[in-house]
C-alpha cells in the first residue's frame, strides 16, 4: 500500500445552515477542514495509507480535529500537540450571482507558530512514497516557509515524490511574498497543481486569450502556462484545473495534465454545486491516487476531475467518495440515477 504524507493546517469550519448569510444566521454548523487534510481524507477513502501532519492545541478542540480525521481513516500518529488555538474559518455559501465568501480567523494558530524542531522529517517520511502540501501552508508565515523547504529537501533526498497545489490566497500574503517563497520551493516539486489564476498571481504566468469571468477558456493558452512552469522549475507534471463559472451554483469543470511535453485534457462536466469548498483539494487527492496507482495520463486526469466533480455535490470540506464511484463517473455514468 502506498503511503502519503500531507502537511498543513486543519481548521474549525463554521458556516450558516443552507444558503443563509452570515448576518441572518443565529447558529453555525461546526466541522473541520483544510487543504492538506482534505487531500488526506480523499486518499484514505480510496484505500491508501494517508497521514496528516500538523500542530494543534492540546485541548478538546484540537482533539476534535484529530478525531474527525481518524473517523475517515487518516493516520494522525505524527500530529504535534501544542500552542494556544486552532485556526477558524467562516464559510458562507453563495447562490446565483452572489459569490461564496470565506472569512479567516487563523492568526496565531498552533501550526502558524510552529518551530522547525516540532517536526522530525526523517521519522515522518519513514516508509513514505509521496509528500503533499499547498501554498497556503508557507503563506501562514512564521517559520513555515523554512519548515516547508526543509521538508521538501528531505523528501527529495529520500526519493519521495513531492506535490504542491499553489492555492494562492490573497488574504494571507501578497503576490510578491508568494513569488519569493514559492520560487525557492518549486525546484523540489514534482507535481505542481494550479488553477487558472494561481500561475498568474504567483509567477506572473498567464494563459493567452482567456477570461475566467466570461467563461471562455483557451486550451492552447494553458498548454503554454504548463510548459513555462515546467521549463522554469523542472516539474515532471503540471496539472491545471479549468473552471468556467456561470454562477455561484453552476460551473463547468475540467482539467489538464501536462507531462513529457504532452497535454492531456479531461472531459468537461457541467456541475450544479452543493458546496465548492474543497473542490480543488479533491482534484489533488484524485490525481495523487491515480498517479500512484499507475494510471496513464489521460486516465489520471479524468479520474481527478471526476473525483472533484463529485465533491462539489457534498457538503463541507471532505470528499467522501469511493474509487468505484469516481470510476463510474469518469467512465460516463453521470446520470445521477438512484443506485439500487
Amino acid at each position: 500500500m502506498k503511503r502519503i504524507i500531507t502537511f498543513g493546517e486543519i481548521m474549525l469550519r463554521l458556516n450558516p445552515e443552507g444558503y443563509l448569510r452570515f448576518l441572518q444566521a443565529n447558529k453555525l454548523e461546526a466541522t473541520y477542514g483544510g487543504g492538506e487534510a482534505n487531500v488526506a481524507v480523499s486518499l484514505a477513502n480510496y484505500g491508501m495509507d494517508a497521514a496528516f501532519v500538523s500542530k494543534v492545541p492540546a485541548h478538546e478542540i484540537g482533539q476534535g480535529a484529530i478525531n474527525e480525521l481518524r473517523r475517515y481513516g487518516v493516520d494522525t500518529s505524527l500530529m504535534v500537540r501544542g500552542g494556544e488555538r486552532l485556526g477558524i474559518y467562516f464559510a458562507e455559501k453563495g447562490a446565483s450571482q452572489r459569490p461564496s465568501k470565506v472569512i479567516y480567523d487563523r492568526a496565531g494558530s498552533s501550526v502558524a507558530k510552529a518551530e522547525p524542531k516540532d517536526f522530525d522529517w526523517d521519522k515522518i517520511f519513514d516508509g513514505a512514497d509521496w509528500f503533499h502540501f499547498t501554498g497556503i501552508t508557507p503563506a501562514l508565515g512564521g517559520n513555515l516557509p523554512e519548515i516547508c523547504l526543509e521538508a521538501c529537501k528531505k523528501a527529495r533526498k529520500k526519493g519521495i515524490t513531492v506535490s504542491c497545489d499553489l492555492n494562492y490566497r490573497k488574504k494571507l500574503w501578497s503576490r510578491e511574498q508568494a513569488r519569493e517563497t514559492m520560487t525557492k520551493l518549486m525546484p523540489y516539486i514534482d507535481l505542481c497543481i494550479a488553477n487558472e489564476e494561481d500561475a498568474k498571481d504567483v509567477f506572473g504566468i498567464e494563459a493567452d486569450n482567456t477570461d475566467i469571468n466570461s467563461g471562455k477558456l483557451n486550451h492552447e493558452g494553458y498548454i503554454s502556462v504548463a510548459k513555462k512552469l515546467t521549463d522554469a522549475f523542472g516539474c515532471k507534471y503540471v496539472a491545471i484545473t479549468l473552471r468556467s463559472s456561470i454562477s455561484a451554483n453552476d460551473n463547468d469543470w475540467a482539467g489538464m495534465l501536462y507531462t513529457d511535453g504532452n497535454a492531456h485534457f479531461s472531459k468537461s462536466y457541467h456541475m450544479h454545486i452543493v458546496d465548492r469548498v474543497g473542490g480543488g483539494d479533491s482534484f489533488g487527492g484524485g490525481l495523487i491516487y491515480a498517479l500512484l496507482s499507475g494510471y496513464e495520463p489521460d486516465a489520471a486526469i479524468n479520474f481527478a476531475v471526476a473525483a472533484s466533480c463529485l465533491k462539489h455535490s457534498i457538503e463541507h470540506d471532505f470528499n467522501l467518495c469511493s474509487v468505484s464511484e469516481v470510476q463510474a463517473l469518469a467512465g460516463g455514468d453521470g446520470s445521477g440515477r438512484v443506485q439500487r
